[in-house]
């Protein structure tokens, strides 16, 4: 799933979803184990020399270690783990948090109530995210980011009446570059692409920050991309990754549009080394799948014992991704089909119905994908290729089985 941010220039801006993006992005990333201890060392995690976020780790990890009752050293720490956990897509990091946050004793802060929410809705437990995010804002009714993440949030729930209301209140608070980023998802995902595109035209111009401006960046060319506009698109992914920053729901975003293409190559060279992030894991497999490379069964094979995993875990949070593995690499179109609508039942953005749709038509069944008919009409969102494959859909049978 996709997020709103408005931090400092040292904080980084990520898109969630399935990523969550998500997004998602919404963004899917295998769910991490809680360690019961937050002093239990569980792997060594390799910071890349030079890397800026080394020295706020040690720096935010010894703040808490010199007082670990700290709440504003306890939710930095926190924050900063979320942070790398989608900046690099691994669920470790989300563990770490939950650690820290679940050992404090005392009241919770606004700021810790916030990061909690970040760590629930990760999960899909999007209620109690919300539950979260409003306690925050009790206590801090400015609190920007808080209001984006209920926005975020009502947009992967299909909440557009939510997500309108929340872009009001970041304007009311001041946050004008968030508000606009707000709006023009808000815009796109009710089929007034134009207008969606325009308004984050402004955000982009307003925002100074690199995690913004890649937020921006990324968003705008989904939007192009839904419009048709595929040089555009393309140009605002070239733009998103000269910043040079590290972001997964990017990278997915930017690899899925060029299997689109039918470009999977430049996908291969752009996620060697990125296995260890399942839904870069996936997209990697499908790029050698459509090279025909030797590779792509081991790759499968990695997929396979992932999903296992998560399964064995009773972790149901990334169900879209594991339907585009059943139905792309494994060709398993029934397993597909019911983690496709699934998924639907938590998810409802853009890229949910797409593979809802997918996995309808690879089953020639129309019943199943009569909800995604149903948000088509009501949201009145016209992103191609969802109207091609809505239109393949209903040519069968309506109620077909």
């Amino acid at each position: 799933m996709s997020k709103f941010t408005e931090r400092g220039k040292a904080e980084l801006t990520r898109g969630l979803i399935g990523f969550v993006l998500s997004c998602v992005v919404t963004l899917g990333w295998s769910a991490p184990r809680t360690p019961t201890d937050a002093g239990e060392v569980l792997e060594r995690l390799v910071v890349k020399a030079g890397d800026p976020d080394a020295s706020r780790l040690k720096q935010y990890q010894q703040a808490v270690n010199r007082n670990p009752r700290d709440a504003q050293a306890i939710a930095a720490l926190a924050r900063l783990y979320f942070d790398l956990a989608m900046a690099h897509g691994d669920p470790r990091y989300v563990g770490y948090a939950d650690a820290l946050i679940n050992g404090h004793t005392g009241q919770l802060s606004a700021e810790l109530l916030f990061t909690r929410s970040l760590l629930r809705q990760y999960r899909h437990g999007f209620e109690e995210a919300k539950g979260d995010l409003r306690a925050a804002l009790a206590a801090q009714p400015d609190f920007s980011e808080a209001h984006g993440w209920l926005a975020a949030i009502a947009l992967v729930q299909a909440d557009y009446a939510g997500a309108g209301q929340a872009c009001t209140a970041l304007g009311a608070a001041g946050s004008l570059t968030l508000q606009a980023g707000c709006l023009g998802l808000t815009l796109a995902y009710t089929g007034q692409l134009a207008q969606g595109y325009q308004a984050l035209e402004k955000g982009l111009a307003r925002a100074d920050d690199p995690g913004n401006r890649l937020w921006l960046l990324t968003r705008l060319a989904e939007v192009a991309a839904w419009q048709g506009r595929v040089a555009l698109a393309e140009s605002h992914y070239k733009s998103a990754l000269r910043l040079g920053l590290t972001d997964a729901y990017l990278l997915a975003a930017w690899s899925d549009f060029l299997l689109d293409q039918q470009r999977p190559k430049e996908v291969v060279a752009l996620l060697a080394g990125n296995e260890a992030s399942d839904p870069l894991l996936l997209r990697l497999a499908l790029a050698h799948q459509q090279t025909g490379s030797p590779k792509a069964p081991a790759l499968v094979k990695m997929l396979d014992e992932r999903f296992a995993a998560t399964r064995l875990r009773g972790d149901t949070t990334h169900r879209a991704e594991e339907a585009r593995y059943a139905l792309q690499l494994r060709r398993d179109i029934g397993s597909a089909l019911a983690l496709a609508q699934a998924n639907s039942e938590v998810q409802r953005e853009p890229r949910d119905a797409r593979i809802l749709l997918e996995a309808a038509l690879a089953a020639g069944q129309r019943a199943p994908a009569e909800k995604v008919e149903a948000w088509f009409k009501a949201s009145g969102f016209q992103g191609a290729p969802l109207i091609q494959q809505l239109a393949q859909l209903a040519a069968l049978p309506k109620g077909s089985p």
